[in-house]
């Protein structure tokens, strides 16, 4: 796996952070638009997420299956914080295909606002170490 791959999947990461970040700071009381938004973002972050926990994986030699595996096998590696909470923002992830309810929406809005964003910006941190110590 080349370096240069993980680099430019972080990057792409690392934007759809900030575009999450810029939609949690949104008003609510602009309707349902908002929630949806921030829940398609937060959809579209936590793909990047995983994949590039996967590439980093493949590069330390580790094969995966899938982001269930990815999460488990990026906790060991200590790449992920709170493995647990990364399996609950996985479920979560999950459902947001299937949400036709406003009630279920705010629930994930709420996870995504008070933990999921945490755990991704977690990450982020993580994986600047990690980039870093391809450097030195």
């Amino acid at each position: 796996m080349r370096k240069e791959r993980i680099k430019e999947v972080y990057e792409d990461f690392k934007n759809a952070l900030g575009r999450l970040k810029e939609a949690l700071e949104e008003d609510l009381s602009k309707g349902s638009i908002v929630v949806d938004g921030t829940i398609k973002r937060f959809e579209f972050t936590f793909e990047l997420a995983w994949k590039l926990a996967q590439l980093i994986l493949e590069y330390n030699s580790i094969q995966t299956r899938g982001p269930r595996f990815v999460i488990k096998e990026a906790f060991k590696l200590g790449l992920i914080k709170k493995g647990e909470s990364w399996i609950d923002m996985l479920e979560d992830r999950n459902k947001t295909s299937h949400i036709y309810d406003e009630k279920q929406a705010l629930k994930i809005y709420k996870k995504i606002k008070e933990t999921h964003f945490d755990l991704l910006k977690t990450f982020s941190n993580e994986v600047v170490e990690f980039l870093h110590s391809l450097e030195g």
